[in-house]
C-alpha cells in the first residue's frame, strides 16, 4: 500500500512562474520550474547563494529527492529552512520596515558582484528571525542584464520608499495602506498625501513624486521597445541614492500613553516584581511552551521572561510607539527569540489578496502553546465592550495555555477607562470572569499580586 500524502500548496504561492512553496507532510518545500534552470544553477554556481547564506541574508536551503517532483516543467526540489512565524509589513514598526529595506538594497549590492540581480523587491520576500530581517524568496534572482534598468525599481518605491516616506513625514499608522494595497502604496497616492515640502528633497521628488507623475503620463500610452542603456555604474548609483534617502528617513516615537505605561503604572516596584516572579513560575508549569504570544505586550518586559523560558515570542501591541521601542530594545540587545508585531486585537489582520488567503490572517497563523494576556483584559471588556464569555472563547482558539491576569474595576487604569462614560459593566467581576473563563479552560492556578 501507497501511504497518501498531504501535499498543499502555499496559498500566497502562485504568481510567479519560476516555481512555487507547498507543504507535503507538515514539511515546507519549493519547487524550482525548468524556465528558472539557467537563473537558479546562476544563484548556486556562481557562489551568491553561500555568500548571502554565510551573512544570514537568505534563509538556507537543501536540495531534496525529486521524487515529489511534479512532471513536465519541474527541474529541482528544494527544502528552506522553514520560518517560525510569518509576518506582514502592515504589522511591522517603522525601524523593522526600514531595515527590512536596507536589507534588500544591500543584497541587490551583492548580487551585482556575482553578475546577478534582484527581478523583484516585495516586502512580502522579507521575513524577521528576531529582530533581523532576511530574504525568504530563493528564487526572487536573475542573471544581470548589461545595460538593462532594474526592473524591481517601481516595486520597491512602492513597497518601501513610498510606506517609510509617508511614516516619516506624515503618519506612522499609514503603513496600513498595505492591509488595502498589497503590491505597495501606488506612487501617485503616496505623491498626494505627503507633505508638499518633500519636493524639495530631491531623492523623494525624484523616486515618488516625477515617478508617480511618469507612471501616470505613459500608463495609457504605447511605450517604444528602443530604452536608454543603463550602466552598470549607474545601477549601483541608483541603490546608493536609495540606500541614502532610506537611512535618512527617521521617526521618533512620541511619548504616548501605552509607551510610557511602565513609568506611569500603579504597581509599585514591589508589586511588579511580584508579578514578572508569577508569570515565570506560571511558565514553568508548563511543559509545551515553545510558541508564545504576548497579547498587549507594550514594549515587551514580560516577552523577555517568556523568551528566558526558551520559547520564541511573538510581542504584539497596538502602540506603534511600544513597537518601535520593544524592537529597537531586541535590536541592542541581539535578541532572537522577540519578534514584536503591531496588532489591534479588536480589529485583527484579516485574510488578504487572492480569495482573501494570499497573506493569512491573524488566527490562521496560530494556535500558539502559551498566550499571555496580561492587564488586557479591561481594555477588551470595558474599552471595547467586549463580553468575557466572547473573549474566553476567542482565546481558547488561539492557545493551549492561557496566563490572564483580572484587573478589577477598583484598578485606576480600569477606572480611567470608565471616567467619561456609564458603568454599564454589571457583569465585569471576578466571580462571572472565572466562570466565563472556566467553560473553555480548566483553572491549574492562580494568584494575587501582591
Amino acid at each position: 500500500m501507497k501511504k497518501i500524502t498531504s501535499r498543499r500548496r502555499l496559498s500566497s504561492s502562485f504568481r510567479d512562474p519560476s516555481g512555487y512553496v507547498f507543504f507535503d507532510n507538515g514539511a515546507i518545500y519549493r519547487q524550482v520550474n525548468k524556465i528558472y534552470k539557467e537563473n537558479y544553477d546562476q544563484l548556486i554556481g556562481s557562489g551568491l547563494y553561500q555568500k548571502l547564506v554565510d551573512l544570514q541574508l537568505l534563509v538556507p536551503h537543501q536540495e531534496v529527492s525529486s521524487s515529489n517532483l511534479k512532471s513536465g516543467g519541474a527541474y529541482k526540489l528544494i527544502k528552506p529552512e522553514p520560518i517560525a512565524f510569518i509576518s506582514y509589513p502592515y504589522e511591522w514598526c517603522f525601524s523593522q520596515l526600514k531595515n527590512a529595506a536596507l536589507v534588500t538594497l544591500k543584497i541587490q549590492r551583492l548580487a551585482l558582484d556575482f553578475d546577478m540581480s534582484l527581478k523583484d523587491c516585495s516586502a512580502y520576500n522579507i521575513q524577521f528571525r528576531g529582530a533581523k530581517p532576511i530574504l525568504i524568496d530563493t528564487l526572487s534572482f536573475e542573471k544581470y542584464r548589461e545595460g538593462y534598468p532594474w526592473v524591481a525599481y517601481r516595486q520597491f518605491c512602492q513597497h518601501f520608499l513610498a510606506p517609510l516616506a509617508l511614516m516619516s513625514y506624515k503618519d506612522v499608522r499609514l503603513n496600513q495602506l498595505f492591509r488595502i494595497y498589497i503590491d505597495g502604496i501606488p506612487l501617485d497616492l503616496a505623491s498626494s498625501l505627503l507633505p508638499y515640502r518633500t519636493r524639495f528633497r530631491f531623492s523623494l521628488l525624484s523616486h515618488i513624486h516625477l515617478h508617480a507623475s511618469a507612471q501616470k503620463r505613459f500608463a495609457n500610452r504605447t511605450v517604444s521597445k528602443q530604452r536608454q542603456k543603463v550602466s552598470r555604474l549607474a545601477f549601483l548609483g541608483l541603490i546608493d541614492n536609495l540606500e541614502s534617502i532610506v537611512r535618512k528617513l527617521k521617526w521618533q516615537p512620541k511619548d504616548t500613553q501605552w509607551a510610557n505605561y511602565y513609568q506611569e503604572t500603579n504597581y509599585s516596584l514591589q508589586s511588579m516584581e511580584h508579578k514578572k516572579q508569577l508569570v515565570g513560575e506560571f511558565l514553568n508549569k508548563v511543559d509545551k511552551k515553545d510558541f508564545i504570544w504576548d497579547l498587549g505586550a507594550n514594549v515587551g518586559v514580560f516577552s523577555q521572561i517568556a523568551a528566558a523560558k526558551g520559547g520564541r515570542v511573538i510581542s504584539f501591541d497596538l502602540d506603534p510607539a511600544a513597537v518601535e521601542k520593544s524592537y529597537l530594545n531586541c535590536l541592542k540587545s541581539d535578541n532572537t527569540s522577540i519578534l514584536p508585531l503591531l496588532l489591534d486585537l479588536t480589529n485583527p489582520s484579516p485574510g488578504v489578496g487572492w480569495e482573501n488567503q494570499e497573506r493569512m490572517s491573524f488566527l490562521q497563523r496560530g494556535p500558539a502553546d502559551v498566550v499571555l494576556a496580561l492587564a488586557l483584559i479591561h481594555h477588551l471588556a470595558i474599552a471595547n465592550n467586549l463580553p468575557l464569555d466572547k473573549l474566553a472563547s476567542f482565546f481558547s482558539n488561539i492557545c493551549s495555555f492561557l496566563i490572564i491576569e483580572y484587573i478589577p474595576k477598583s484598578d485606576s487604569q480600569t477606572q480611567r477607562l470608565l471616567a467619561n462614560r456609564e458603568d454599564i459593566f454589571v457583569n465585569y467581576t471576578k466571580l462571572a470572569f472565572e466562570n466565563s473563563f472556566s467553560n473553555f479552560f480548566e483553572i491549574l492556578s492562580s494568584a494575587e499580586i501582591k
